[in-house]
């Protein structure tokens, strides 16, 4: 089978060849890959992470769902072309950047930047008091040219081109985060309301969106759900009044049009691993972190739902994949094999993110304890 082949096996619920495999290598590993400093990849788009992490899935030769952002669907408003970027501040280790507009021989800057770093994932949205920068830079230059790439319909048939034979492409139809930080949570528990007007608002859009979707020759494989942290700042009652009412309703609309669903939403997730597979049409969920990170056990989660949804996850990342040996990742493979592999609707994967120093070899052992030691 090609992991194309496999993917779509285990997601229609029947039995592949072996158990897919698929390490989240998202971001760190792939940038790191490329050999350049990480803003090269998140500034200036050169090469773009969709084309670092492709590179990364070639090399290692795992399955991959990869996915696309959505809003290159929408309709919206152009960008204030009068907003441009700026660099404030740039080292060996980082450069910042900060938005201005001038209007009537002024220039207003922008109370927020962001942080690149040469060997990490940037910070994006940062007070600048909180790094230490002036809000109104003392001098400042030009961000240069940044590699421009399609959107929409044209990237998704560029990123299933590139993607072919390895995986499926997915794209996004909303989020089950609406209240993200401390200052959200005093702000839902003052007055819900807005909440439940984002919420409603978002629900129309994509509403719009999935149309769209559908109108496509090049559709999209799944569609993407979930959104990182879902149960860090919101309690179950805020998801099932806030995000549910979308995945229900999506993960329906994907059903009946043969497309799959899938959510990613790293820390606790069993109480949302419950909700989607007893109240909503959703295909695919992870990354089922175990504690501390999270809270979800695989064999318990494939005893009460793996006969509705396909488990995605979930070797741990830093004491398994980025400080254990081979011998401890074969080892946490085989049990992550053993408590959910059987009777399919599993994909071996990490409990999120790889880190970026993450042995190879690590990598290698896991891909190949499932094609060998995942056999049914």
């Amino acid at each position: 089978m090609t992991s194309r082949e496999r993917l779509i096996t285990v997601l229609d619920g029947n039995i592949p060849d072996h158990v897919p495999v698929m390490p989240d290598l998202s971001n760190m590993v792939p940038a790191k890959m490329t050999g350049k400093p990480f803003w090269d990849i998140y500034l200036y788009q050169d090469p773009p992470l969709w084309k670092a992490y492709m590179d990364c899935v070639k090399y290692f030769g795992f399955d991959t769902m990869v996915g696309i952002a959505g809003s290159g669907f929408d309709d919206i408003t152009p960008e204030n072309t009068d907003i441009k970027t700026a660099i404030v501040f740039k080292d060996e280790v980082k450069l910042i950047t900060q938005k201005y507009e001038e209007a009537n021989g002024k220039r207003r800057w922008f109370d927020r930047v962001d942080v690149y770093y040469a060997d990490n994932p940037p910070s994006m949205w940062i007070d600048p008091h909180a790094i230490r920068i002036p809000k109104e830079p003392d001098k400042h230059e030009p961000v240069g040219e940044i590699r421009q790439w399609p959107e929409g319909e044209e990237m998704l048939k560029l990123m299933k081109t590139e993607v072919g034979d390895y995986g499926l492409v997915g794209s996004g139809c909303g989020s089950s985060l609406y209240v993200g930080s401390e200052k959200d949570i005093y702000a839902y528990f003052d007055d819900p309301q807005p909440f439940y007007d984002k919420r409603d608002r978002q629900l129309a859009v994509m509403e719009k969106r999935f149309a769209k979707y559908l109108a496509l020759e090049c559709k999209p494989d799944y569609i993407i759900l979930g959104a990182s942290g879902t149960l860090i700042h919101q309690t179950p009652q805020m998801v099932r009044e806030l995000a549910l009412p979308g995945i229900k309703k999506f993960s329906a609309l994907a059903k009946q049009n043969g497309i799959y669903s899938h959510i990613h939403s790293c820390g606790p997730e069993k109480e949302l691993v419950k909700m989607c597979a007893e109240e909503t049409d959703l295909t695919c969920i992870d990354p089922l972190e175990i504690p501390p990170m999270g809270d979800c056990d695989l064999a318990e989660l494939k005893k009460l739902y793996g006969h509705k949804l396909v488990l995605k996850g979930n070797l741990h990342t830093t004491t398994v994949m980025l400080h254990g040996s081979v011998a401890d990742v074969v080892e946490a493979s085989k049990k992550a094999i053993n408590d959910a592999a059987d009777g399919g609707r599993f994909i071996l994967a990490t409990g999120d993110q790889c880190g970026r120093d993450t042995p190879f070899e690590n990598i290698f052992a896991m891909i190949e304890t499932a094609k060998t030691y995942g056999k049914y």
